[in-house]
């Protein structure tokens, strides 16, 4: 049931980038069950997750549990390997990475 549910929260516009003073070493870009794609640009602090015009900036959450994980408000982002798990209650999306530059 999750997969049309990520049209709904993001829409359906292609994936952008955060502004050039935000300094994230690293970019992702992941494509979901949907096939909607989206970007994850991280450092060890934060991470900043865009998805067409929708941009949430996410802070990284200490945790015992396997992965990297960022939280904000509404969302957690678990990266672990090429797959990002995508939780915004109730609704929980799987994405694969398909590019890091």
């Amino acid at each position: 049931m999750t997969v049309p549910l990520f049209g709904l929260l993001f829409g359906p516009l292609i994936a952008m980038s955060s502004p050039w003073w935000e300094d994230y070493g690293i970019k992702e870009k992941f494509l979901c069950a949907d096939k909607a794609q989206l970007v994850l640009e991280r450092n060890d602090a934060q991470a900043s997750l865009i998805a067409g015009r929708f941009r949430s900036t996410l802070f990284r959450e200490d945790s015992a549990e396997p992965g990297i994980r960022y939280r904000n408000d509404g969302m957690l982002v678990i990266l672990r390997g090429d797959e990002l798990t995508l939780e915004k209650l109730p609704i929980r999306l799987q994405c694969i990475r398909t590019e890091q530059v």
